[in-house]
């Protein structure tokens, strides 16, 4: 795939100029969005992700058009078990309705700039070191069989990591939030707010969520510029996802289930991926072994079975306990 410095250049101005319009608005106004501007707002941006993959169809065809849906359709369900772990988070530290936006905003441009250093260092890495598909491959499969395992963590608590813990002991913290603001002054002495922690607690969190999501993309695509692109857009639409479906979070009882199923499919088609252009000496004497490799449009068509399978299933289940729950009340 042949992307210009022209593309690249144009790519990351759209990006600093919707981030710096979202700022903006914000800044100007922190409010609680309505059901309406977060569904005109998603929809906006769901509405670009899928003209960007036509474009990308018609420039550079369909084999990149389809690699760039899979992946943008991979990194958004992610996002969205992403944000349960945010609402913990907004729980914990008590976080004002009005002040969730700007904090949500501020953790998605960290989290924008943390991906798009592991991206450009897994692109590094996959071309020097092409073993290390292996090496995703089988962490992927880990990942699921321990997010299998674990199931939902809607009861669980969010616990903070230890950077988080060390910042807290090393600078004072403020008790109460002062507005969107992330440090302030108390009889002269410079403190942070609790706005701060919550910022560095989303960043960090999505830090490790990447963790996952990287390798799972570079299984879908070896392409940097539609790793980088799939992750924007689906951190784009995240803020306003946030606010749409908070408490359809809690009904998507067997998400866990899907995103385990998924990146264990993705894990082994990596793995597959290695074996066919094999280059370990211990492994067929470093000869490429003829395995199967899974094309891009049986990719796109179980993921979207996966998390079509997840989101009905859960759905139901969550009718039907809903139901239950209303006749033993009566």
């Amino acid at each position: 795939m042949d992307v210009s410095p022209l593309t690249w250049w144009i790519t990351i101005g759209a990006l600093v100029v919707f981030l710096a319009v979202d700022v903006g608005v914000i800044a100007r106004r922190p409010h609680v969005p309505s059901m309406k501007e977060c569904a005109i707002a998603l929809s906006f941006y769901v509405g670009a992700a899928v003209v960007f993959g036509i474009w990308i169809w018609l420039d550079f065809g369909s084999q990149y058009a389809g690699e760039f849906y899979a992946g943008w359709l991979t990194e958004y369900s992610l996002s969205i078990d992403n944000l349960f772990v945010f609402l913990l988070i907004m729980r914990k530290f008590l976080v004002p309705e009005k002040l969730q936006q700007e904090a949500l905003l501020i953790g998605i441009i960290i989290a924008i700039i943390l991906r798009g250093i592991f991206i450009a260092l897994g692109a590094a890495v996959i071309n020097e070191f092409a073993w290390v598909f292996y090496l995703f491959g089988i962490f992927l499969i880990y990942t699921a069989v321990k997010l299998a395992r674990e199931g939902s963590t809607e009861d669980d608590e969010f616990k903070e990591n230890r950077f988080l813990k060390w910042v807290e002991r090393r600078f004072p913290v403020t008790p109460e939030f002062h507005g969107p603001k992330i440090a302030t002054r108390i009889d002269g002495k410079k403190m942070l707010t609790p706005m701060f922690i919550v910022i560095v607690a989303l960043g960090t969190t999505d830090l490790l969520f990447a963790l996952d999501s990287i390798p799972a993309i570079y299984g879908l695509t070896k392409e940097p510029y539609l790793v980088l692109t799939a992750n924007i857009f689906a951190l784009m639409g995240l803020r306003q996802l946030y606010f749409l479906i908070g408490g359809l979070l809690e009904r998507l009882v067997y998400l866990s289930i899907g995103l385990a199923v998924l990146l264990a499919f993705i894990g082994v088609k990596l793995i597959l991926h290695a074996l066919h252009e094999n280059n370990l000496p211990f492994i067929n004497g470093g000869e490429p072994i003829p395995v199967p490799e899974i094309p891009i449009t049986v990719s796109l068509g179980a993921i979207v079975l996966i998390l079509g399978v997840t989101t009905v299933a859960s759905l139901m289940k969550s009718a039907r306990d809903r139901s239950r729950e209303a006749a033993a009340g009566s």
